[in-house]
């Protein structure tokens, strides 16, 4: 567990699954690109054009869904987040569930990564 006086980095956050913790370098890119792809635009009052649009493709045919939810994911991360260059991106849909899968890697190290945001349709 790291706690805040365990910081030795000055890429940090505050976690938002572990209350008291923080998350680190990559762990901490991740974190903010889950929070980008998982916030719909216009929902921050103060940033009203922060987050991503994914959603507004749901309902779509999957040959016009797949490609905009992939550009939509894309767009956001290279207007949010500038530590990371996106080097790949894909989108699949399985049952009620999209799966968007970043591979990523930072502009200062070249480190790579990736992140997977899953989005599930509640459908009964």
């Amino acid at each position: 567990m790291t706690k805040v006086s365990d910081i030795k980095t000055k890429n940090w956050g505050l976690s938002v699954v572990s209350q008291g913790e923080v998350v680190q370098d990559l762990e901490d890119i991740n974190q903010c690109i889950t929070i980008i792809l998982a916030t719909v635009k216009g929902t921050d009052p103060l940033r009203p054009e922060f987050g991503c649009d994914i959603l507004k493709w749901i309902d779509k045919p999957v040959n016009q869904a797949i490609p905009n939810i992939i550009k939509e994911a894309v767009a956001a991360i290279n207007m949010w987040e500038a530590r990371v260059v996106v080097t790949k991106a894909n989108a699949t849909i399985e049952n009620y569930t999209i799966f968007v899968t970043i591979e990523w890697e930072t502009v200062s190290s070249s480190l790579i990564s990736s992140t997977q945001v899953q989005y599930n349709a509640n459908r009964t």
